[in-house]
């Protein structure tokens, strides 16, 4: 296991471990303060930690602090960071766009993918899922449908499924092995008020677990919008930025 910097003199000595433990303690108060606010004080949503770019030390350090579930958008970068950090007890998440191609890697380490949005996804994850659980080395992976909640419904903004096409994809994930159907997720429309785009991703929620009761998953919102997806239901957060700051320099 790689130290972190000053881990023998103490976490007060390290300049970073000081600066994730403020920020994380000040989203974690932002989370608690809305879920009140919506009357949600007994059911907190999952925070996921998405740390694309950010080095396997920060991860270290944010599992130090207890955060369990790291987001990733990018296979080369987390499958890397899943292989360093395999000693820690982590739930990964992939919420980036996902080619058919990197499917079979993705299998080997994360436990969700937050972004299928067609059947040929549907079809090489359940490929390479069921590869690896039977070598014995996976449970089933759970999927999100991620929905375009952009204006003109065609996903060229934020990516994602129409939200008609939903029910096509439930039952894809749910006719094969492997698979388990989690829920929905979106991301906001850029230039237009968040709380209208996760109304909208709440009623299609809604009708996806009228057919499917299990599917109850609302992954919305991340650093500037999670108090208005906490309002309309969002049970994962994923938040980057505002624990873990710009991203890196290069070089």
């Amino acid at each position: 296991m790689t130290e972190l910097p000053g881990a023998a003199q103490g976490p007060g000595d390290d300049p970073r471990g000081v600066e994730l433990a403020e920020r994380l303690a000040a989203v974690r108060k932002r989370i608690a303060t809305a879920a009140e606010s919506a009357g949600r004080g007994d059911t907190l949503p999952t925070l996921i930690v998405v740390t694309k770019f950010h080095p396997a030390g920060d991860i270290r350090r944010l599992a130090a602090l207890g955060v369990t579930d790291m987001g990733e958008n990018r296979d080369q970068e987390a499958a890397a960071k899943a292989l360093e950090l395999a000693d820690l007890a982590l739930t990964w998440h992939f919420v980036g766009q996902l080619q058919t191609k990197k499917a079979k890697s993705v299998a080997r380490y994360a436990s969700a993918v937050h972004s299928v949005d067609r059947p040929q996804l549907v079809d090489a994850l359940a490929k390479a899922v069921r590869n690896e659980m039977d070598s014995g080395g996976r449970a089933p992976l759970d999927c999100f449908i991620q929905v375009s909640l952009d204006h003109d419904g065609g996903g060229m903004h934020r990516g994602g499924a129409r939200a008609a096409d939903v029910p096509v994809l439930a039952e894809l994930i749910t006719g094969v092995e492997g698979l388990n159907l989690a829920g929905v997720m979106a991301v906001a429309p850029l230039g237009a008020p968040p709380e209208q785009a996760f109304e909208k991703l709440a009623g299609i929620s809604a009708r996806l677990v009228a057919a499917y009761p299990a599917a109850s998953g609302i992954s919305a919102g991340m650093s500037q919008d999670l108090e208005a997806a906490i309002k309309f239901g969002a049970t994962h957060l994923r938040v980057g930025s505002d624990i873990l700051g710009s991203r890196p320099a290069v070089g």
